[in-house]
């Protein structure tokens, strides 16, 4: 298999990605790389919404990367090669047939040689901090990556105003559940150890959106996206306790904010780089994006 390089200049960059389990679906990978950025420094993988707007969600952690020297990678996934939340939230696991495909075709494996092409472009090396954020359908993404095939190279991920949620459990087919992977007990404790982050726009609250989830599925967990993330972590707490096993995540509100992709991502910057999520006026978006 060939190995891809990428090697991003300074400052904002867009990237050709040919991911090689997808070779026909050409992705491009939007990225931040700050001048004093070293190896050894931080990187954020960064999942866009809906709109599939790397480009935004790259901008939306500018600062914190000139502030705090990070490396902010955002896979970009066209609707056009990756077609709606099955092409990308849901990670091309189970086709229209509802057959699941192999596991290294899995979208959620894609970051994973995203940063494995940096790593042979000797822009990341092997003492790297990496963290995933992901936002809206990027929430989605995030969050079944870890469910689905565990933390990888991550040592953080968090997934912010998810429209839905996969439970943990294995009772429930895939998307609503785990069930039908071929996953095991072991596969749902590991998850529900992990420290999972739930970021949580407190204002969140619209139930006639037309990009919420209405299917069944999602409406038995609540009306709105901040009602689901607390009926998520309330699941998560009950399996852990019939399993007999840690629940890690946490849920982290913020005040004042909705269905915001700027905002959420400067509030998830604040949590890991400055250990809590900054003040509401410096959350305010400049022209956010609602996806």
């Amino acid at each position: 298999m060939t190995t891809t390089t990428l090697n991003p200049p300074i400052g904002r960059s867009t990237l050709p990605f040919v991911d090689a389990r997808h070779p026909d679906r050409p992705l491009e990978v939007n990225c931040y790389r700050p001048a004093s950025h070293g190896p050894d420094d931080p990187v954020v993988v960064v999942q866009h919404g809906m709109m599939r707007n790397g480009d935004d969600y790259r901008d939306f952690w500018i600062d914190a990367a000139e502030t705090h020297n990070i490396l902010i990678v955002a896979p970009t996934f066209p609707n056009e090669q990756f077609p709606k939340a099955e092409g990308y939230n849901n990670g091309l696991v189970v086709d229209a047939d509802g057959a699941v495909a192999p596991r290294e075709q899995w979208l959620y494996t894609v970051p994973e040689r995203v940063l494995e092409a940096l790593r042979h472009g000797a822009v990341i090396g092997a003492a790297n901090t990496l963290r995933m954020f992901g936002h809206s359908a990027g929430g989605q993404f995030a969050h079944r990556m870890l469910a689905t095939c565990g933390p990888g190279p991550f040592a953080a991920v968090m997934a912010g105003n998810p429209g839905w949620y996969t439970l943990p459990t294995l009772e429930r087919r895939f998307p609503e559940g785990l069930g039908g992977l071929g996953l095991d007990d072991a596969a749902v404790i590991r998850w529900l150890e992990s420290p999972m982050v739930i970021l949580a726009g407190d204002q969140d609250i619209v139930t006639d959106d037309p990009n919420l989830p209405s299917n069944p599925e999602a409406l038995a967990q609540g009306p709105n996206r901040f009602g689901r993330a607390h009926f998520m972590l309330d699941f998560a707490r009950g399996e852990a306790a019939r399993r007999g096993c840690a629940c890690h995540w946490q849920l982290v509100p913020v005040a004042g904010i909705g269905h915001d992709g700027a905002a959420m991502s400067r509030a998830a910057a604040g949590w890991w780089f400055e250990g809590a999520v900054p003040p509401l006026d410096r959350l305010q978006p400049q022209g956010g994006v609602v996806a």
